[in-house]
């Protein structure tokens, strides 16, 4: 109980002095700064929305012992574990027994989990940042938004050629590698797959982030002391002219 006597304490003192010069002034969001953070807010929600929320099917048509034209399916979403997803047999006695237990190929979660988790991440970030904003001007962080940026660029590129490989997994590609498609009296067809259209749109909400943080730097640049110094040197040249001739 004392510890979190001491904690609440402490959170107090931390918060209310700054909650204290609390100025809420929504007329920030029309300036580019604060429009910007509302757009990164948004299409952040777009990113893990179209990727986490995916769900598909590849479909193949199997004949064999007293089976004709069976449709099996394996179902696959994210995180996109393919390597644990199993096709459906084609009847309960897996056509004479000569059809076994067929996987998809790869485990993709990784990369889709990063992107998804940076997503959710950079979605809480920008509801803070929107109220920092708003209230306090001139709270700005310059790194976290560079990084921010790079985490964006690099989660991307490690989504989009996760994608690449998901679409390899669960494509006609897969036909030549399963084995109960060679058996004696059995023949199988590629079917369809699902289509990827909401994943390839993730990847470009994850590229639109990119550019969006990149060009956040910019603008946060320009609302702090180092662009001012910046142009306050540029301006005075007279200064230079004076350790010139010393």
């Amino acid at each position: 109980p004392m510890d979190r006597l001491w904690c609440g304490l402490l959170l107090a003192a931390l918060v209310l002095p700054g909650m204290a010069g609390l100025r809420m002034d929504f007329g920030l969001l029309l300036e580019p700064l604060g429009f910007i953070k509302v757009l990164e807010w948004i299409f952040s929600i777009f990113a893990f929305a179209t990727c986490g929320g995916f769900q598909g099917e590849t479909t193949l048509l199997v004949s064999c012992e007293d089976v004709v034209n069976k449709t099996v399916t394996a179902a696959f979403a994210y995180p996109f574990r393919l390597n644990t997803v199993l096709f459906s047999a084609p009847d309960p006695k897996h056509c004479g027994g000569t059809w076994t237990d067929i996987y998809l190929v790869g485990n993709f979660s990784s990369s889709a989990q990063f992107f998804v988790t940076l997503s959710v991440l950079v979605f809480l970030y920008c509801i803070a940042a929107l109220v920092v904003y708003i209230g306090y001007r001139h709270c700005l962080n310059l790194p976290v938004i560079i990084s921010t940026a790079f985490l964006w660029l690099v989660s991307t590129f490690a989504w989009a050629k996760a994608l690449a490989g998901i679409k390899m997994s669960t494509g006609a590609s897969i036909m030549p590698g399963i084995e109960s498609c060679k058996a004696p009296g059995t023949t199988c067809r590629f079917a369809s797959v699902t289509s990827m259209g909401t994943l390839n749109v993730s990847v470009v909400f994850g590229l639109l982030n990119m550019i969006l943080w990149g060009g956040n730097v910019w603008f946060v640049y320009k609302d702090t002391n180092l662009h001012n110094q910046s142009s306050g040197i540029s301006q005075n040249p007279g200064t230079y002219s004076t350790r010139r001739g010393i």
